[in-house]
């Protein structure tokens, strides 16, 4: 099933998130070299896709796995979560319907 990964930023993440981002895009590749990575990406803080310094406020990853404990897991183990760069992180099953 398809999960939805919802985070939120911690004040003034910007320095750990590019700390930390090869970590976490190298599993988000292993995801989707695996087949089960339909989107992800951050939420600029402001309406720019480059918001520079303002930096980002979390980040959607929607992804496939077995199980919710399964999908939280995986989302709990994000290098950004030891890091210290999302504050909450929210796991909900998914229910792609379009594009087919």
């Amino acid at each position: 099933m398809w999960y939805a990964i919802v985070t939120e930023d911690t004040p003034n993440s910007l320095e750990k998130r590019l700390a930390n981002r090869p970590a976490h895009l190298a599993r988000l590749t292993a995801l989707y070299e695996a087949g089960q990575l339909l989107l992800a990406g951050p939420f600029p803080a402001i309406d720019s896709a480059d918001p520079g310094p303002a930096g980002f406020t979390g980040s959607l990853i929607v992804a496939e796995f077995n199980t919710l404990a399964e999908a939280e897991a995986w989302a709990n183990a994000d290098p950004f979560v030891i890091a210290g760069v999302y504050a909450s992180v929210s796991v909900k099953p998914f229910r792609k319907t379009l594009p087919a």
